[in-house]
């Protein structure tokens, strides 16, 4: 990866950034980066919670003219929808290719491949819906669910409402907190938000880790 991709990317995760992106892009720059995101492997890197409370704190800004700078409705509308097809595309993927994809990942991709598979192995079918409110693995456990070969019509049901869930709890955090005078801390409430949605994985990484250490003991 070139330097100039390794900025981009760590600037998607600085407010500011964000704010001025999604100012310029509006509500279809939200919307590709989140189906990107959920639908596809190679958009495990990209900023899901930070990006929806950015710009649900922009559909609380007043630009000139003192309306919002985007449309909190059209926002809440548009991005639901990019998540679940998003996440109906990574699981058609893990469903039909999964194993070849898998074979053929690049050594990062397929250790990030193999914690999702753990995370499902762990939470079951309720993963799909927790995976949603976690960075990385609202990427790969849809694929994984596919791979696993979960029945269509049982991870639709779960993929709307996980998708709902998520995006409007992190647009209208977002909404609320542009109108309290916590609007200009942005970046410390995202840095919150990542932390604690990290949480989980570290859980069962460590759950993971103390049960292969008890079975090499016995």
């Amino acid at each position: 990866m070139s330097v100039g991709i390794i900025d981009f990317v760590l600037q998607l995760h600085n407010s500011d950034f964000l704010s001025e992106m999604i100012s310029k892009g509006g509500v279809p720059i939200v919307t590709a980066i989140v189906f990107i995101e959920t639908g596809l492997l190679a958009g495990f890197f990209l900023p899901g919670d930070s990006l929806l409370i950015t710009a649900g704190v922009l559909t609380s800004s007043s630009a000139i003219g003192g309306r919002p700078l985007i449309d909190l409705t059209s926002l809440i509308i548009a991005t639901i929808f990019a998540a679940i097809i998003g996440d109906q595309s990574g699981y058609y993927l893990g469903h039909r290719s999964g194993l070849l994809v898998e074979k053929n990942a690049k050594p990062r991709v397929k250790k990030l491949l193999a914690e999702a598979k753990d995370f499902f192995a762990e939470y079951g079918a309720t993963s799909i819906v927790y995976a949603r409110f976690i960075p990385i693995m609202r990427t790969f456990v849809p694929f994984a669910a596919g791979l696993s070969k979960m029945p269509f019509q049982f991870f639709l049901k779960l993929n709307i409402f996980g998708g709902i869930g998520w995006v409007v709890s992190m647009v209208l955090i977002g909404h609320y907190l542009g109108k309290s005078s916590f609007a200009d801390q942005l970046h410390k409430i995202l840095l919150v938000v990542i932390f604690v949605s990290i949480l989980p994985v570290v859980f069962t990484g460590l759950k993971k880790y103390f049960k292969n250490k008890k079975r090499r003991a016995a």
